[in-house]
């Protein structure tokens, strides 16, 4: 099979100790060895996105995408698909299966290597390493080690030998960030090494095996993270391409850094990258790098695969027996009204708050209008029902907040009011009242926590969702809080709610306005869910 692991495999200890692995791939040789037009297709941060119309209708599609690349690799067989992570988690309708439902597919697309992203860590290490061991392709990270030991919980990196002689070497990197983005029960067991020290090491054991070098990583471009894979390119010179992720920047054309071609499609499956590479008599002569959208894709193969879109209706079957289950009982229906939820506090969006605060054992709680995104219907409520209410997947989070961040946050919550923002919160375990008219920054007046009012020197227990705490909606000021422990999904904890307390007791009035202006209804922009209070004060500036 092209580009499929065969032949030989065997393992060695490197010389810094870590545990490595080696495949070659032997198949046919072409007229003359050496010179290649190599094609490398790449994705990045799908996050359950696989159905093509996906995030209203920007998703290519995993089938679409499928069709392409082997269209391309049938009259090509230089041609690899690598993916960069956060593939494993994401929709509903992946993580209702703890990301088992999406492994047949990626089979069966015809991925060649893949790295994990921080999110494909959300259901613990040992259901990665279940779901990795079912994967035809390569599962590859250089820089995830188990704790306290120098053995690797993956292979470091695969070689593939084209069909003309020339072998490509392709390592994974997974960002150190991963062990404070996700939930620190998930990621006890390991440990996430200096990913600089690990590159270094990967083009010192890889360049006189290979005549191309390429790292899959989930690392990123975000100046605020100490690694990206641009300093990567700088610190560990060597490597020919680096297929990226986890900033979610899309780079039309790359970016060069050194003799290192970067590149990064984005997120969500909206494009689809392509890198040409052009080699004579084994050395690289150009490099190119474009993305591909729906149209593009098409152009390449009319129709979507079939075997993917085969094992895409067996998953949607199987999930339909699944999101038939119920989970609580409702004795009314909570209306998820949009603009409510952007605008002000709400029955669902308190009932929900409750239900993290009691679930948490938190002093308060808060959650983000834009988490809720669907009716909570009367009487039996499903798992459908919860996930179409709660279709991110999140988890939630307890952390210590000090009393000034608690103040930092709400004011955050109101800073464009009258406008509709996705970040204003449903609170629990808190009152506040706050002044639509003043400078934003000043608008928040007198918190109570609890009854009593608030010591911004004290720390207090908080549950939040995942997402906020990652600083989602501009919640900047939560980042680096320190969680205490998870606590779940989102979505049992309302459940769990639901059937202890019922939903006709929802207490009002946690929020006051002290002057009333008119409301300003939240445009939804195309291509775009909800826009942060970061963006819309860019925008009012």
């Amino acid at each position: 099979m092209t580009n499929k692991k065969c032949g030989v495999f065997f393992r060695f200890l490197s010389a810094c100790g870590l545990l490595l692995a080696v495949v070659f791939s032997p198949v046919g040789v072409s007229a003359k060895s050496g010179d290649a037009d190599i094609v490398i297709f790449h994705t990045n941060d799908m996050h359950g996105r696989i159905v093509a119309g996906d995030d209203d209708g920007q998703t290519i599609g995993l089938a679409e995408m499928a069709a392409a690349v082997k269209a391309v690799r049938a009259k090509n067989r230089d041609t690899l698909w690598l993916d960069a992570g956060d593939t494993l988690h994401g929709l509903p309708r992946v993580n209702v299966s703890r990301g088992e439902n999406i492994i047949p597919l990626l089979n069966t697309a015809g991925i060649d290597a893949y790295a994990p992203g921080n999110h494909d860590f959300n259901y613990g290490v040992k259901q990665l390493m279940k779901l990795t061991g079912k994967m035809d392709f390569a599962a590859l990270s250089a820089n995830i080690v188990k704790k306290n030991t120098n053995s690797l919980v993956l292979d470091a990196y695969d070689i593939f030998k084209l069909p003309n002689n020339i072998k490509v070497g392709v390592f994974g990197l997974t960002t150190p960030e991963t062990a404070t983005m996700a939930n620190p029960l998930y990621v006890k067991d390991v440990d996430f090494a200096d990913p600089v020290k690990a590159a270094q090491m990967m083009v010192k054991t890889l360049r006189p095996k290979v005549d191309l070098i390429v790292a899959v990583m989930h690392m990123g471009l975000d100046k605020n993270s100490e690694f990206t894979s641009e300093r990567i390119a700088k610190e560990a010179p060597g490597i020919d391409v680096i297929v990226d992720g986890h900033s979610h920047t899309a780079l039309a054309d790359g970016m060069t850094v050194g003799n290192t071609l970067i590149v990064q499609t984005g997120w969500h499956g909206y494009r689809l990258g392509r890198v040409d590479i052009n080699m004579r008599d084994y050395k690289i002569v150009a490099k190119k790098a474009q993305l591909l959208d729906a149209s593009d894709v098409k152009k390449l193969a009319a129709a979507p695969d079939a075997k993917v879109m085969k094992n895409l209706t067996n998953l949607e079957t199987r999930n339909k027996k699944v999101f038939g289950e119920v989970l609580a009982k409702s004795d009314r229906r909570l209306i998820a009204d949009r603009e409510q939820l952007f605008h002000a506090e709400t029955p669902i969006g308190n009932l929900c708050a409750d239900a993290f605060r009691q679930k948490a054992k938190a002093d308060i709680a808060v959650i983000n209008g834009a988490n809720i995104r669907g009716d909570l219907p009367k009487g039996n409520v499903t798992r459908e029902d919860m996930l179409a209410v709660f279709p991110f997947g999140n988890t939630l989070q307890k952390a210590e907040i000090k009393g000034k961040t608690v103040r930092e946050m709400l004011e955050h919550s109101v800073a464009v009011y009258p406008k509709g923002f996705g970040g204003f919160l449903s609170v629990s375990g808190i009152t506040f009242e706050f002044d639509p008219t003043a400078p934003v920054g000043g608008r928040v007046g007198k918190i109570m926590i609890k009854g009593k009012a608030i010591d911004e020197n004290k720390t207090y227990k908080m549950a939040v969702n995942d997402f906020m705490l990652a600083g989602g909606d501009g919640y900047d000021m939560l980042k680096n809080l320190r969680v205490i422990e998870g606590c779940g999904l989102i979505e049992d904890a309302v459940a769990e709610y639901l059937d202890n307390n019922g939903a006709r007791d929802i207490t009002m009035g946690r929020i006051k306005r002290l002057k009333e202006v008119p409301v300003v209804k939240h445009k939804q922009e195309k291509n775009k869910v909800y826009t942060s209070a970061a963006e819309e004060l860019a925008k009012a500036a």
